[in-house]
């Protein structure tokens, strides 16, 4: 059954009145010289989700073992329990916003077919700042999917598969043991803790694994810099940055070893054998290369 607490003064779809607040932000800013004062006095002071001190949250439905998530313009941050209820996901939202000769901010959430949870805002006028945060709960044994437009992605506890793409903003997961799908359009993927299968992909920013047990690891970077470090000996790593350095540490064993860089140096002090099952692969367009030992 849903749980809605309510308190708030903006409709949320005919479910109740919300006012949340949170961490990823929209910001529309149009200046004429009749406003240029209150545009400058509304700006000063940007949404955050620490103004938020009594946050929503209702309990939704799920049906099978997998969820998919589908934001707009929200921080998430998702979480795996052993004490939800199965078939049942909790979720909390904060939100802080306003609006200046425009409509009232709004948002918004549904489960749509029984696993696909839909969130959005609304934040639009001539001076509008509105951030959106939002931490869900999943029962242990659920595999989830992510889509988000615009805000950071924070995960962990998941033992199932796990997707996340984002058009704008980082991903962290931590704790994990199945397999990681990680995409970011603009923005940083760190991983931690993780034994899973990874594949990590980031067109404008950083990517970092460190102390993961996962014995196949693929990373790939159109404009950032890659730094792995392994605690166990993987069977892959295939490391690809067009523009940053490649740094891996990994453990003491017998690698095949191919790099490559159009404009950087490599240093490589791992041992090799072309007949090794564990194979590394790292290149760059312009950057550096070092692939060495743990001490």
């Amino acid at each position: 059954m849903d749980r809605v607490r309510t308190r708030i003064r903006t409709r949320d779809g005919g479910q109740g009145q919300n006012r949340v607040r949170g961490a990823a932000r929209t910001r529309a800013v149009a200046v004429s010289g009749v406003v240029v004062a209150l545009v400058v006095g509304a700006t000063a002071c940007g949404a955050s989700a620490r103004d938020d001190q009594e946050p929503e949250q209702r309990s939704f439905g799920l049906h099978g073992r997998t969820l998919t998530v589908d934001s707009d313009d929200s921080a998430l941050d998702l979480v795996v329990s052993d004490s939800s209820k199965a078939g049942e996901i909790q979720v909390t939202r904060w939100f802080s916003g306003h609006v200046t000769l425009g409509g009232d901010p709004k948002v918004t959430w549904a489960m749509r077919d029984g696993n696909r949870l839909v969130l959005r805002v609304k934040c639009s006028g001539v001076v509008a700042d509105c951030s959106a945060r939002h931490r869900i709960v999943v029962p242990r044994g659920v595999a989830v999917k992510v889509g988000s437009g615009d805000g950071g992605v924070s995960a962990r506890g998941f033992e199932e598969a796990l997707s996340v793409r984002t058009g704008d903003g980082s991903i962290r997961v931590g704790d994990s043991s199945g397999p990681l799908a990680l995409r970011s359009g603009d923005g940083s993927i760190r991983v931690g803790d993780s034994s899973g299968p990874l594949d990590l992909r980031s067109g404008d920013g950083s990517i970092q694994a460190v102390g993961v047990n996962s014995t196949s690891v693929r990373t790939h970077s159109g404009d950032g810099s890659v730094r792995l470090e392994l605690a166990s000996v993987p069977d892959l790593v295939d490391s690809v940055s067009g523009d940053g350095s490649v740094s891996m540490v990994l453990p003491r064993a017998t690698y095949k070893v191919a790099t490559g860089s159009g404009d950087g140096s490599v240093h490589v002090d791992v041992p090799r054998d072309d007949t090794s099952s564990h194979r590394v692969s790292a290149h760059t367009g312009d950057g550096k290369i070092t692939v060495r030992t743990a001490n």
